[in-house]
């Protein structure tokens, strides 16, 4: 589908924010939302610079191009249309990131390995996304590609090097590349600081509270 599962946004976009790329990848853009959000959080959160006056370079690659509109043309660099192993040995750029946000499931287990090596040559990170739970789907709007051709699990991504695993109840996130070690584990400690955070604002003891918080963080319940 040129769509992808909410379950996963915040994470995707949390891990792609800081990983601060100046130069992006979307394979597979679809409905072009992970190319809107990026461009929203990686040029409009920080408040730098001029409005629509971009300096992150978010191309993409799409293999139908009905799916293409003129959000796209607005949102992207530039749109490559064709099959990502015909069109990434042709691209001269070296990405910061490549997103493969539940596209790998469209290609078979020989194909996706060759679509990984790929990427590695073209970039500093792979961020992947897969569904947990595999479903069969056939061709869609009019588009072969969309067909599930393997059930990508943790175990198949696990093989490959410099990998790093993120929890999601609905998707396998994986990140691979020079910065996963450390945008895993900040996104890992920013998760868990939020849920203590959840679990003291619903605390009615104000003392309970106190006893648990790390003492870093005695001056923020007392304020």
């Amino acid at each position: 589908m040129p769509t992808s599962h909410y379950d996963q946004l915040n994470q995707v976009m949390e891990l792609v924010s800081l990983t601060r790329p100046k130069k992006l990848l979307d394979i597979g853009v679809g409905f072009g939302k992970y190319g809107f959000l990026s461009r929203e959080y990686l040029e409009l959160w920080h408040g730098s610079g001029k409005y629509d006056d971009w300096v992150t370079q978010i191309d993409g690659i799409e293999a139908f191009e009905k799916y293409l509109t003129p959000v796209h043309e607005y949102i992207y660099d530039r749109i490559y249309v064709g099959n990502a192993l015909d069109v990434l040995p042709t691209l001269g750029d070296r990405y910061d990131l490549v997103l493969i946000i539940d596209v790998l499931e469209h290609f078979d287990y020989a194909d996706g390995l060759r679509l990984l090596t790929a990427c590695r040559e073209r970039a500093e990170n792979i961020l992947i996304s897969v569904p947990r739970n595999w479903r069969r789907q056939e061709a869609a709007f009019g588009n072969e590609y969309e067909i599930h051709r393997f059930h990508w699990s943790q175990r198949h991504l696990g093989r490959l090097k410099d990998v790093h695993f993120l929890y999601n109840p609905s998707s396998i996130l994986c990140y691979m590349g020079v910065q996963g070690r450390k945008v895993v584990k900040q996104c890992k400690r920013n998760r868990h600081r939020r849920m203590l955070l959840r679990l003291i604002d619903g605390m009615k003891l104000r003392g309970l509270a106190l006893r648990i918080l790390p003492s870093g963080r005695h001056s923020d319940a007392r304020a």
